[in-house]
């Protein structure tokens, strides 16, 4: 692939960090206003990369030290997303770029970043993905958490599906029918892999502009949020890696689309059907919508909820798999204590159920905490979330940073958004325009 692209190499990541760091202290950095919130946050995302690149590339204590640099990053990140809602005054503090040459970096970043994904290799949890694709399609019966694949829920080789079709044709225009069939499956569960990596990095991009342009009223600021995401030293390192991204694309699609209930429900519950990490997402959003649209927002999740239970159903070879794979797509188990990687090492995997009875009062004391939920609660919650779910997952955790780094950067450029409250920006009911018959239809 490399040779088709004029023998594009890509950057080391150790070198891509200096380059990032200094061109996100140049576009975004406020020199005027050196002790401002948005400054911090800027040094707090560059800060994060030498932990990343430790924790991936170290080894034995170098590596451990890299998971405890994340750890200890991510837990100032998560005091300031849980006081996010007390910072009233937000000045718009503008990057240092206009709207054109904003446009044009992040569009150049992109086409980058993609050819990291086309030249780079795939990781062996999106080719299992894919496998799991191949079986649905030829009406297998599929088997998850075999040997060789992620115990992900029926959302993961669903998504892969989608792809797989069109990457099959384009193998086959492109390959003599004279090569083995073996390699030409190889060939297709590839190029699956990475059309899906680039596809989900398209719609998070797309959906962090769209939020800037519908729900902050300042496009240049959803293009600056869009090129800082771009920019960051961990999109460019992990790029290709599908279970990364794909939840990170359905979440911020789904906040962008947090005026229709029923469509964020649904993308809400095809992210828990990907990994069920984000059902913990839940009581806050349901919190939002308490006082309108929560029948709406319900339906949504439990249609989709139920469609995928019955896709296991399907996929399932007999009823002792299907309720197996039921129990794994929900994560209705015991927490790990052996087989684990990263902080939580086997000998100290037991200190994890502290940390996870933490998570579980967390969640669900931002249902009731702030008592008023708007727009932007609503971002910073959801990011404060999905990165404490990094300080309990078994394997890799810390290392997961996509799922909750751009809600993040949403949060540092987002405005003042008091008044976007779920009575404010919702219709009535089910129809636009439709009158209220009494209290008792305000959630529908």
């Amino acid at each position: 692939m490399s040779e088709i692209l004029l023998h594009y190499k890509q950057v080391e990541p150790a070198t891509w960090i200096y380059l990032s760091s200094l061109l996100t202290i140049a576009l975004y950095f406020k020199f005027n206003r050196f002790w401002s919130i948005r400054n911090l946050d800027l040094l707090g995302l560059i800060v994060l990369a030498p932990g990343m690149l430790l924790a991936t590339r170290g080894v034995g204590f170098y590596e451990y030290l890299g998971y405890v640099w994340l750890f200890s990053v991510g837990g100032l990140f998560m005091l300031r997303l849980c006081l996010d809602f007390t910072m009233v005054r937000r000045p718009l503090l503008e990057p240092n770029l206009s709207v054109g040459g904003l446009t044009f970096l992040g569009c150049s970043l992109f086409l980058f970043l993609m050819a990291n994904v086309a030249t780079a290799r795939v990781h062996a949890n999106d080719l299992a993905g894919v496998a799991m694709a191949e079986q649905m399609q030829g009406g297998e019966k599929v088997q998850n958490g075999e040997a060789g694949a992620p115990k992900h829920g029926p959302g993961y080789p669903i998504l892969f599906w989608l792809v797989h079709e069109p990457a099959k044709r384009i193998v086959a225009d492109d390959q003599d029918a004279s090569q083995p069939t073996q390699r030409q499956q190889s060939a297709v569960q590839h190029l699956t892999a990475r059309l899906v990596a680039i596809l989900a990095h398209f719609f998070v991009v797309s959906g962090m502009v769209l939020i800037g342009y519908f729900h902050f009223d300042n496009i240049r600021m959803g293009i600056a949020a869009a090129t800082l995401y771009l920019l960051l030293p961990y999109t460019a390192h992990l790029t290709g890696r599908v279970d990364h991204v794909l939840p990170a694309a359905l979440l911020v699609w789904a906040a962008l689309a947090y005026r229709q209930p029923m469509i964020a429900g649904l993308l809400i519950g095809l992210a828990a059907g990907f990994n069920y990490y984000p059902i913990f997402l839940l009581p806050l959003w349901l919190s939002f919508y308490w006082q309108r649209g929560l029948v709406r927002f319900l339906s949504g999740v439990l249609v989709m909820l139920i469609s995928l239970v019955g896709i296991l159903a399907l996929m399932s070879a007999d009823l002792s798999m299907f309720f197996e794979n039921v129990r794994q797509m929900f994560g209705i188990w015991l927490p790990r204590t052996d087989d684990v990687t990263g902080l939580w090492r086997p000998e100290y995997s037991i200190y994890r159920l502290p940390v996870l009875a933490v998570f579980v009062v967390l969640s669900l004391s931002l249902a009731i905490w702030p008592a008023q939920k708007n727009f932007g609660t609503l971002l910073s919650g959801s990011a404060a979330i999905m990165l404490a779910t990094q300080f309990w997952v078994a394997q890799e955790g810390g290392l997961y940073m996509g799922w909750y780094l751009p809600l993040l950067v949403l949060t540092i450029f987002r405005p003042n958004l008091e008044d976007r409250v779920a009575l404010s920006v919702l219709s009535a009911g089910w129809f636009r325009g439709r009158k209220r018959s009494g209290p008792t239809m305000q959630a529908a």
